[in-house]
């Protein structure tokens, strides 16, 4: 997904359903479900010592070998995060086929998302709209991860909802807060995972938002930002309207207009 639009929530979910238990996933064990492609360990493993995560030349030489190690432990599926525009850098394929086997992609309302992303990475709503508005955007590397690279939040969108050579589900976070037995349902067909309604009952429980933010408040959360104050703050949709300027909405709106308009968000 674009950076906060659900990803994390949708890790969670697929931890309290593949590991069931009477009592939720620990926010802090995400982690168990799967690996991210931009964690900085796994470039320091491929490159036998201490990978310069300045380099994002090197990052992008290198990213094969490190896809190819995460797929390498012969598990039937391995589930890796990433905030990664699905392109071709410099010649070198991001998501080759040949370790992908299918995709989930996590689409938010970029008039809310914009909210989520100023907290998150400090910035002023100004800064925000600007960013996700550009082709050039990127993560940049920190102590944890590589460089990051997103593009424009359309660019981000056309990337994985286009033609693919492997089965891609998109699910829109709105439509997974309103109805999200249907929702998350979808989601445990396409991993392959056996059918359980009561289970699926729990971990959709157990994944509520409440529930994230309670754990938050009572253990903090290892992806949290520096700066941020909470991770999971409302989980809402339909904010921007009380919160984000007009000027700020009629400059995404114009950036958007053509995805906005294809997944249902432009008369939001």
């Amino acid at each position: 997904s674009y950076p906060k639009s659900g990803n994390t929530w949708v890790r969670l979910f697929l931890a309290n359903y593949l590991m069931p238990s009477d009592q939720p996933v620990g926010i802090n064990d995400v982690a168990r479900i799967g690996t991210g492609d931009a964690m900085l360990r796994h470039y320091h493993a491929v490159s036998g010592g201490r990978f310069d995560s300045t380099d994002i030349y090197g990052t992008i030489r290198l990213r094969e070998r490190v896809l190819r190690g995460i797929v390498g432990n012969n598990a039937d599926i391995n589930f890796v995060k990433t905030h990664t525009r699905r392109t071709v850098v410099s010649g070198i394929d991001l998501f080759p086929p040949q370790y992908t086997k299918s995709a989930i992609y996590v689409i938010r309302n970029p008039l809310d998302m914009v909210l989520s992303y100023a907290r998150h990475f400090s910035m002023t709503h100004e800064q925000a709209s600007e960013a996700v508005c550009h082709s050039d955007n990127a993560l940049a590397p920190d102590a944890k991860n590589v460089a990051q690279f997103l593009g424009s939040w359309s660019d981000h969108v056309a990337s994985w909802t286009s033609f693919s050579a492997y089965p891609v589900l998109v699910l829109r976070y709105e439509d997974l807060l309103q109805q999200p037995e249907t929702e998350f349902a979808k989601l445990i067909k396409h991993v392959g995972a056996t059918m359980s309604a009561e289970r699926l009952q729990t971990s959709i429980r157990h994944s509520s938002f409440d529930q994230l933010k309670q754990q938050e408040q009572q253990q903090g959360f290892i992806e949290r930002a520096p700066k941020d104050e909470s991770f999971f703050t409302k989980g809402q949709a339909g904010v921007w309207r009380d919160e984000l300027d007009p000027a700020l909405v009629k400059r995404i709106k114009q950036a958007n207009k053509r995805l906005m308009k294809q997944y249902g968000y432009w008369n939001d």
